[in-house]
């Protein structure tokens, strides 16, 4: 992450009608994935930043994280003694396994993402599952994926390419934001045309933050139930393949996320 645009991600993740929207759609999937409102075991969040959405997530069961980038995590934050700070690879060794990994907008970090998928994959407890959110659509790319350094967005094809390679498979999966990938293909055609760097995202006035995030409820609303061939998102469950090996490690907790 971009060092300004970290100092910066505490106030967007509080206030952008974005990401209070998107957490929003995390809540509601981890709730038809844990019936009566437990996970069954540990959870892990990948890319978990500072912990933001641990406060949220405690209610589904006990919450660590792992954070790759230092700049991300305040050395006296509220979490910060649930928060490791490493690589998410095979250095990582946690001595358990987890009901419940998250990769929230992480993937798209790794240049190999099979490698990321894999780890969490064996960090599963039995029954255990993964969610995934992504950026969709390689066409939808603009100078918010450079800023972010992103190195791709994905399609549902392309992200059950990388869940078979990791030994996963795509229990579900649907695109959200359905609106902002016309929007985001006329910015992509804008910077086409006038080059300039990549600018820190900002917080709309109020009222217009309050309507997105408003008409972004009303979307999803409407259109959860239908099979929507694109959005500028991505939002996936994940479980082991069965015929892939064991998770690594002693198995901890034995109970499913159903």
């Amino acid at each position: 992450m971009h060092p300004e645009y970290a100092l910066f991600y505490r106030e967007l993740y509080e206030k952008h009608w974005w990401w209070r929207a998107r957490e929003d759609l995390i809540l509601e999937t981890l709730e038809r994935l844990a019936p009566g409102g437990r996970a069954g075991g540990p959870i892990l969040d990948v890319g978990c930043g500072d912990g933001l959405f641990f406060e949220k997530l405690q209610r589904f069961g006990a919450v660590e994280g792992i954070e790759m980038d230092a700049t991300g995590v305040a050395p006296t934050g509220r979490w910060r003694d649930r928060i490791r700070v490493q690589p998410f690879d095979a250095s990582f060794q946690p001595g358990k396994t987890y009901a419940l990994v998250l990769l929230l907008d992480v993937l798209e970090h790794f240049e190999d993402p099979v490698a990321c998928l894999r780890r969490a994959v064996e960090l599963l407890a039995p029954g255990g599952a993964i969610l995934v959110t992504v950026p969709a659509f390689r066409a939808l790319w603009t100078r918010h994926d450079e800023i972010n350094r992103h190195f791709t967005r994905y399609t549902k094809r392309g992200l059950e390419s990388v869940a078979r390679a990791a030994g996963a498979r795509v229990e579900s999966s649907r695109y959200v934001f359905v609106w902002m990938a016309p929007a985001k293909l006329a910015v992509r055609l804008g910077e086409s045309v006038r080059k300039r760097p990549p600018e820190n995202p900002r917080i709309p006035a109020p009222w217009l933050n309050r309507a997105l995030y408003r008409f972004s409820r009303i979307e999803h609303a409407l259109l959860a139930p239908l099979p929507v061939p694109f959005g500028s998102s991505l939002i996936a469950v994940l479980r082991r393949d069965r015929e892939s090996a064991p998770a690594a490690g002693p198995a901890a907790q034995t109970r499913s996320i159903r």
